[in-house]
């Protein structure tokens, strides 16, 4: 098929606080445009939902028109629009969905109400191009930190083979910059500190790694108490907190048992492909062991640009992309906004 000829598709991503618009040509991306509220937050120390809806309610507008415009096309010239329907913030994703039937409608286009999760997974196909291979994909975010199996990247068929039981790998990091008094938010905060510190510094526990708990399982909040009680212990005996020591012991903590676990997935599965994805997968130790690992398991890893990692709105047309070349049906109109969603739940 000529790049003419593949679906140009327009994606919608507001399940946070991040107003993403992005213009897929099949696998070529056209324009990323992000319209970010973070800094509304900081002062908050993390996401207020009310301030989220309402800055996605302000730019997105201008935001479409200026993927359009970083594109160099018109409105009607998409094929669909593909939208995050779920899961994330109820109101924030309203926000989305409602103006995807509305253009949607206005413009006569299909709409495809898709999996924000299983975007995170699609976005590779714009770095590193189709596979034709299965792969286990460690999907760590915010909110969310998952092994899937994923027959297909794009495809509408995955399993999860483990999840996290309470916090989430993206929401540790954020919860422990807040106790060290970096900021919010915290993942590219917590990275930039461990640089500097000894990552062998602090024995921190690593959450459900023996022999007799879920083997695809993730726990950090255990982890995230063992950090504070060390602080905490260190200000009552009035002695300083090596913060970047700090930082780099709770990173190696995360990334150590993110990437175990992967590992161990993949070689079970007799899969080749590990895929990295979620906003998390922009760190740079994870990033770093995760090759390192990769390699002594003759695993071949494949992790977008940092930039691809974080919500935007190209991860949701690049899946939108490939449903409209394989000829999924697309979703009505009356889709709801499902906070909930199902990872297994690709397509609404």
């Amino acid at each position: 098929m000529r790049s003419s000829d593949q679906p140009l598709v327009l994606g919608i991503e507001t399940s946070c606080d991040e107003t993403g618009v992005g213009i897929v040509r099949g696998t070529e991306l056209l324009a990323d445009a992000v319209a970010s509220s973070v800094e509304e937050h900081a002062r908050f120390g993390g996401v207020v939902p009310e301030v989220a809806s309402r800055a996605h309610l302000q730019a997105m507008v201008p935001t479409v028109h200026r993927a359009c415009a970083d594109a160099g096309i018109a409105l009607t010239d998409v094929d669909a629009i593909a939208v995050t329907a779920g899961p994330g913030l109820a109101g924030a994703l309203l926000v989305g969905v409602a103006a995807a039937k509305a253009y949607s409608l206005a413009l006569g286009k299909p709409l495809y109400g898709v999996n924000h999760l299983s975007a995170h997974v699609a976005v590779d196909l714009l770095e590193h191009g189709p596979l034709d291979e299965a792969c286990i994909a460690l999907l760590v975010s915010g909110g969310h930190s998952s092994i899937l199996r994923v027959p297909r990247v794009g495809g509408l068929e995955l399993t999860e083979l483990g999840a996290t039981l309470d916090d989430a790998a993206g929401e540790a990091f954020d919860k422990v910059a807040r106790l060290l008094g970096l900021g919010f938010p915290g993942g590219p905060l917590i990275d930039r500190a461990a640089r500097e510190g000894d990552p062998a510094a602090i024995a921190f526990p690593r959450g459900l790694t023996g022999s007799r708990d879920p083997a695809f399982a993730f726990s950090f909040s255990g982890l995230k108490t063992a950090v504070a009680r060390w602080v905490e212990a260190r200000e009552r005996a009035g002695e300083p907190v090596p913060v970047a020591d700090v930082a780099a012991s709770f990173q190696e903590a995360v990334v150590d048992v993110l990437t175990s676990k992967a590992i161990r997935a993949a070689r079970e599965a007799g899969i080749d492909y590990l895929l990295l994805g979620g906003g998390v997968a922009a760190n740079s130790r994870l990033r770093e062991l995760a090759l390192q690992r990769c390699q002594q398991a003759g695993i071949r890893l494949r992790v977008p640009r940092p930039g691809l990692c974080t919500d935007n709105g190209a991860m949701v047309a690049a899946l939108g992309a490939q449903l409209v070349a394989a000829g999924a049906t697309p979703s009505e109109l009356d889709i709801p906004a499902d906070s909930a969603m199902p990872i297994a739940e690709v397509l609404v």
